[in-house]
């Protein structure tokens, strides 16, 4: 069984009821979640063997989101419990039109301060397969860029396989650095980048000639982005793009493409409608091509498996992705009428 390891910030999820604007009634909902721990726990659902590393406050909250984290058979020991505070993000979910609201509250948390000495990465690696981040945890502070690049190098020294869903994020960069700065040194460590085309753009300068903007995708652009990465990167092995088309807050086309230096491939699309929730949505593809191309001999049935993976997601409400293999392969084979399983 393969051994993954994820890296990142988790935080606490206070989310307004339903599709209430906040404080609309005088309750939040409460959860954790977090890209890269929703990856971990995605794999953890398929059977595999994945550790989630992080900073946690020493408090009883943090208590909390290390049990949860654990409850899904994560290995968290090499959780560390320190100073700082749980971070958090307030979530309003949209519909039609109105768009979904996410507010940060996450300055200062245990991981945004930790030191870069608090992991011993090579204990960390011991073992391990795969390593994945993405373009949050070095969003969120200066060092936490550092623990995230240094983490990378540490990987690569273990001949630990790298993944990094870019997951540019705007409203995080705020330290002093431009996401390009950053994330252009990372994308050096490698293997598989995961990305949509927003990303590509913002995190590493690469461009195409298609509007992110406009909710209409183009997919014989993407051939040329990941050929631009892996120019620009040549220990990128594999480029996967996922293609989401926004119709509006409830119906969103979804599916994803994928480019090894030889094959370019794209997946089937799914016309997702009636969204429960898309925040965790790229999460779950990151989890998902983990697993298929750590399972599958095709490329091509990895993606399908990833992009299957995350269609189911949007039917879930919270960060996690509570699905199996069995139910990912059976939509993977066109089981999507949504009948009843009797």
């Amino acid at each position: 069984m393969a051994r993954i390891i994820t890296f990142g910030e988790i935080m606490l999820r206070l989310k307004s009821p339903a599709l209430e604007r906040f404080f609309q009634s005088p309750s939040l909902e409460a959860t954790f979640g977090g890209g890269e721990a929703n990856v971990a726990v995605s794999l953890a659902n398929y059977g595999m063997d994945a550790a989630f590393v992080t900073a946690l406050p020493n408090n009883a909250i943090g208590e909390a989101c290390r049990r949860d984290v654990r409850s899904f058979g994560v290995d968290v020991s090499n959780i560390k419990m320190t100073d700082g505070r749980m971070g958090i993000y307030f979530l309003e979910t949209g519909s039609n039109q109105r768009p979904s609201k996410v507010v940060y509250d996450r300055a200062d948390s245990a991981i945004a301060i930790a030191p870069i000495d608090l992991f011993d990465w090579e204990k960390i690696f011991e073992g391990a397969d795969w390593f994945h981040i993405s373009g949050i945890a070095p969003a969120i502070s200066a060092s936490a860029a550092e623990l995230s690049l240094a983490a990378c190098k540490a990987a690569k020294k273990c001949g630990v396989k790298v993944s990094c869903d870019l997951n540019y994020r705007k409203n995080l960069w705020k330290y002093g650095k431009e996401a390009k700065e950053v994330m252009s040194e990372i994308a050096k460590y490698i293997d598989v980048a995961i990305a949509n085309e927003e990303d590509f753009q913002k995190s590493l300068g690469i461009t195409a000639d298609s509007d992110v903007e406009s909710g209409s995708l183009d997919r014989n652009v993407y051939e040329g982005i990941a050929k631009k990465a892996m120019a620009l990167y040549p220990n990128l092995e594999r480029v996967a793009i996922t293609l989401r088309e926004s119709k509006s807050a409830d119906r969103n086309d979804w599916a994803a493409c994928i480019y090894d230096g030889k094959e370019f491939y794209v997946s089937r699309k799914y016309e997702i409608t009636d969204i429960v929730d898309r925040v965790g949505g790229g999460d779950s593809f990151s989890g998902g091509l983990i697993y298929g191309l750590l399972t599958f001999e095709k490329q091509s049935d990895a993606l399908e498996f990833a992009v299957a993976a995350s269609c189911l997601k949007h039917t879930i409400s919270g960060d996690y992705n509570r699905v199996t293999v069995a139910e990912v392969t059976a939509l993977m084979k066109g089981s999507g009428s949504g009948r009843v399983e009797r």
